[in-house]
């Protein structure tokens, strides 16, 4: 993954919970920045980051994830003291998305994807435990015509728990009832068996692997990073192992709604 330094704060987001921001970076590119410092603070963004690059592994397409530094003196430029705190919280190493420009957000009204499409995105929200893809709140874009993810902050909720967290891997899932696809979901177990095998402990340990140290602050519970990390790749194996629990709650849960 690409490291980029955050030059110039451009416009708050404020439709979203964290207060991300559209920044530019020293490469000159636009990005959403996702802040240490705000809301769920840096569990967040290791589930933006894992939960971003399995997605892309089963062939979803989701923004260009990167690492952004943020600087204390961007807070100088600044006239609102919550968006000065906000960056002053954040310095150091945050999570960043390529910015879309002219990108539309998803209306299940306007447009639907093929059964495929919308049972993988089904199935992939189902195993990473994503409870913010909802009519409501779709956390999709339109974008060349073609449908991107966005927003997993909310994925992997497991991590704000530890006790007794491999056992929640298995969990049926059942929010996955409100999903905003789930009516076009109609290949469900198709899709388990298609996603289920390219989500192997290869992928899944170079995904967590990507989480940085400085993210890693359950001290309380680890001893140290890497067995904070072993217990991410841990509970996603297994929660891979589990799909056909989850997939068939899915089918159920469609089975109510169509």
């Amino acid at each position: 993954m690409r490291t980029v330094a955050a030059a110039r704060y451009v416009t708050p987001l404020r439709e979203g919970g964290s207060m991300p921001a559209v920044v530019e970076g020293d490469d000159d590119g636009l990005y959403v920045l996702k802040f240490r410092g705000a809301g769920q603070g840096p569990k967040a963004l290791i589930a933006e980051l894992v939960a971003g690059e399995l997605a892309r592994v089963l062939g979803l397409l989701v923004p260009e994830i990167v690492f952004m530094e943020l600087d204390a003196d961007l807070a100088r430029t600044e006239a609102d003291p919550e968006i000065q705190d906000l960056i002053r919280a954040s310095v150091g190493l945050n999570l960043a998305l390529d910015f879309l420009p002219s990108a539309l957000a998803y209306d299940p009204l306007v447009h639907q994807p093929d059964a495929q499409l919308a049972s993988r995105i089904v199935w992939f929200d189902a195993c990473v435990m994503n409870v913010d893809r909802t009519a409501r709140n779709t956390n999709m874009l339109l974008w060349h015509r073609r449908l991107w993810l966005i927003d997993h902050g909310a994925s992997l909720y497991f991590q704000h728990q530890w006790d007794d967290y491999m056992a929640r891997s298995r969990s049926p899932f059942a929010p996955i009832k409100d999903h905003v696809l789930l009516p076009q979901a109609a290949a469900l177990e198709a899709a388990d068996a298609e996603c289920r095998p390219l989500l192997s402990e290869q992928v899944i340990a170079r995904a967590v692997d990507r989480i940085p140290d400085a993210w890693l602050t359950d001290t309380e519970t680890f001893a140290e990073p890497a067995r904070q990390r072993e217990a991410y790749r841990n509970f996603l194996v297994a929660r891979v192992q589990a799909s056909p629990i989850f997939t068939q709650e899915a089918v159920r849960a469609r089975s109510l709604r169509v």
